[in-house]
């Protein structure tokens, strides 16, 4: 597992968020442990920070990789940060990384990618009802187009068309059959006609931006006095959830919850784009506690 998942940005974010021994950590969206196991080996502080994910394999997987100190939650990202900010706890530290992961993309079972064949799953947490079968095969055909327009960013003509091939195939069976749909419908392009629908979809089996919305006015209170938080998103539409909110949160001057660290987002050098291409949508934001 360790070959089939590379962490984006691993050297920036160990710049950006600086640990230190004895700090403590909040990995609000920790995987395969890529960043958490680089971030503990510095601060060695296990029994005062936590792992977080709403995948089981890779929580199954965290709590192998991980001394038996180490506080690992299955749970969405979201229901944590509520829980912990009604505890009152406080991190030195806190890494939300967006991106699915690649392990996800990859089992052709989850349903996440349009280059295997797998069923219309999608979801992170497998044990919540929503699949992306139920929504390409039970959504109406303005429903498809407005989540293709909204998580996609499809143009809405395209968008449209895209939601009549879709509802006049019904019903779609796998990933494969899904993309042949959109590939049939689609020129040539650089990136393959069917990311985007697939992002669309992703995003609205998961609810990623709600949960963003509603994580993101939280995380100052979980942050102690010079405590960093970074964010790595993976398309525009989280990077801009969070470039506003951190705009907000540091814009009331020696009031403000936030100091942005990271005037623009870090994204990736070349020598890291020949090792891991998945790496070159990433942008990491960094914010301290006032």
């Amino acid at each position: 597992m360790e070959k089939l998942h590379i962490p984006v940005l691993l050297t920036e974010v160990l710049a950006g968020l600086a640990p230190q021994p004895g700090k403590s950590y909040l990995d609000l969206t920790a995987g395969y442990g890529g960043h958490a196991s680089n971030i503990l080996d510095v601060t060695q502080n296990y029994k005062d920070s936590i792992l977080v994910d709403r995948d089981e394999f890779a929580v199954d997987y965290l709590k192998q990789k991980f001394p038996p100190a180490t506080k690992i939650k299955h749970t969405d990202f979201y229901s944590e940060v509520l829980q912990l900010t009604e505890c009152g706890k406080t991190f030195d530290i806190i890494l939300a990384d967006f991106g699915v992961s690649s392990p996800q993309i990859d089992m052709e079972e989850r349903g996440f990618s349009f280059k295997h064949d797998g069923p219309l799953d999608m979801r992170m947490d497998r044990s919540q009802v929503l699949t992306a079968d139920t929504i390409v095969n039970s959504s109406s055909e303005r429903e498809l187009a407005e989540i293709f327009v909204k998580f996609g960013e499809e143009k809405p003509g395209r968008a449209k068309m895209l939601a009549r091939e879709i509802v006049h195939s019904r019903p779609v069976k796998s990933t494969k059959e899904l993309a042949d749909i959109i590939l049939a419908k689609s020129k040539y392009s650089k990136t393959h006609p069917a990311a985007r629908i697939f992002q669309a979809i992703r995003i609205a089996v998961n609810d990623e931006l709600g949960e963003i919305e509603k994580t993101l006015p939280l995380l100052p209170k979980l942050l102690n006095k010079n405590g960093r938080l970074g964010i790595i998103t993976f398309h525009s539409l989280e990077d801009r959830l969070v470039k506003d909110f951190f705009k907000s949160a540091s814009s009331y001057g020696e009031e403000s919850e936030l100091k942005i660290i990271t005037k623009k987002p870090i994204t990736a050098e070349n020598q890291e784009l020949v090792i891991n291409p998945r790496a070159r949508s990433a942008k990491l934001r960094i914010a301290e506690r006032n």
